[in-house]
């Protein structure tokens, strides 16, 4: 259903990925003010120093999701700012860590794919109910994790050797479930609600999955 892609600062699917980050970011979930985000485009320091992905529908061609890999530099990272990270967790592997930052999901997108089985000439019973529920978040799980993955596997492609994320428990939950098993790097903080910060060596992020999850290992790491 998906294809995900790597987008170059230069490309104009930037500008989509910009507009994307400020429907979720600023109008869905007013984390950010409109003001600080001119032309709808949601943006911020960290951009030049990422390595951004795309989820693209193969039928429509339409973007419906992002997330970036933020890699050290001079700014440092995203989660710095706003976590009480543990003491001593930045040392000699400093240039080596990088961010998972701002996952960004459509709603339209979410919205789509509940309607394909509402309108699907399905009576609307207890276990289409159930259904529509399965088949949506398997969709949003599967669009999630593969967002993950290509945001992973450019960590690997630029010797990361540790990945940090800030997430809400839902979203730890969904991916640990599948085996990305991250370990927390800090206190719960409230941030746009309650987020925790997390960290995991790259290698054994992976290597977490291979033992208690194979079939999505063995996706997770096939081009």
């Amino acid at each position: 259903m998906f294809e995900f892609r790597r987008i170059d600062r230069d490309d104009p699917l930037m500008d989509e990925i910009y507009r994307l980050r400020y429907q979720v970011y600023v109008t869905e979930w007013e984390f950010e003010r409109p003001e600080d985000h001119p032309g709808e485009m949601e943006r911020d320091i960290y951009d030049p120093h990422s390595v951004h992905f795309a989820a693209i529908r193969k039928d429509s061609g339409q973007m419906i999701g992002t997330i970036r890999l933020v890699l050290d530099s001079s700014l440092g990272l995203p989660l710095e700012k706003h976590c009480i990270l543990d003491a001593n967790l930045f040392g000699a592997q400093r240039m080596k860590m990088a961010e998972f930052s701002r996952l960004a999901v459509s709603k339209d997108y979410r919205r789509r794919a509940t309607d394909s089985l509402l309108y699907a000439g399905q009576e609307m019973t207890e276990v289409v109910a159930q259904q529509v529920a399965s088949e949506r978040r398997k969709a949003d799980n599967d669009l999630v994790v593969g967002l993950y993955r290509s945001a992973y596997r450019e960590g690997v492609r630029n010797s990361v050797d540790y990945v940090m994320a800030v997430m809400a428990r839902g979203l730890f939950v969904l991916l640990k479930r599948i085996g990305i098993d991250f370990k927390p790097a800090g206190p719960e903080i409230d941030y746009h609600g309650l987020r925790t910060p997390y960290m995991r060596k790259t290698r054994e992020l992976v290597q977490r999955m291979a033992a208690i999850n194979p079939e999505w290992y063995a996706l997770f790491m096939t081009d």
